[in-house]
């Protein structure tokens, strides 16, 4: 059980490219997920890689962020990298018929862009009740069937599957700027959200992470089971 907890937290932080809360009390509840992983020769190396890029970049740069940064504006930036990503969860609530989702999308765009500053303000969900739907298309394509396919964990991005990576592609494509801005801007436009929100996000969770034993558990395999059952109650919710 301990091991599921633990999972729930790191997925939520070692999985900067997902939009997974991690929930204690689905940590206990939920049964274990059956997981393919034919590839954990690769996987297991790459869960390390990505710990030891945690322990010696990620967390000592959050670390000083964190110390310079209010916890309210840390908040702000986290909401503002979420306004940009309106395209992505706008078009798979459409591919999954989600009308009422993409619609409260759009104007959640609208609202928080114009009177919540670019995003750093929530305004929408607390004036007009429009929560965020955060589809993606690694989602939609399970919602049409398409399996989960091998588990994979990606350099940096963290856990993910066949299924989950190729949605990652095709929500990076669905991302106007890449047909508005030259391919040099758009990787260094992307890059630097990517680690910004990276940055953010662990800089909001170091107290959570202390309390982590790393060499306590099984980490890989809690990861795994975390991961997989976070994105089996994102599909059905």
């Amino acid at each position: 059980m301990k091991e599921r907890i633990l999972a729930a937290i790191l997925v939520g932080v070692l999985g900067w490219s997902t939009h997974i809360e991690p929930t204690w009390a689905q940590a206990q509840e939920e049964p274990e997920a059956q997981v393919s992983d034919p590839w954990e020769g690769f996987n297991q190396p790459m869960f390390t890689l990505n710990l030891k890029l945690d322990e010696y970049v990620l967390r000592p740069v959050a670390t000083a962020y964190d110390t310079v940064m209010p916890d309210g504006a840390q908040r702000g930036v986290g909401r503002f990298l979420k306004n940009l990503g309106v395209v992505e969860r706008f078009a798979n609530n459409v591919f999954q018929g989600k009308l009422p989702g993409a619609g409260q999308e759009a104007g959640r765009f609208l609202v928080n862009t114009v009177l919540g500053c670019a995003g750093f303000i929530e305004v929408a969900e607390p004036v007009f009740g429009w929560k965020e739907s955060p589809e993606d298309f690694g989602q939609t394509l399970a919602i049409y069937g398409a399996a989960n396919g091998p588990y994979l964990v990606l350099p940096f991005y963290g856990p993910s599957t066949v299924r989950d990576t190729a949605g990652l592609v095709v929500d990076s494509a669905l991302n106007p700027m890449n047909y508005l801005l030259s391919t040099v801007e758009v990787v260094a436009i992307k890059g630097g959200l990517t680690l910004t929100n990276a940055v953010n996000s662990r800089s909001m969770n170091l107290d959570l992470f202390e309390n982590v034993e790393r060499s306590a558990v099984d980490l890989y395999g809690a990861v795994q089971d975390g991961y997989i059952q976070r994105r089996e109650q994102a599909i059905k919710e």
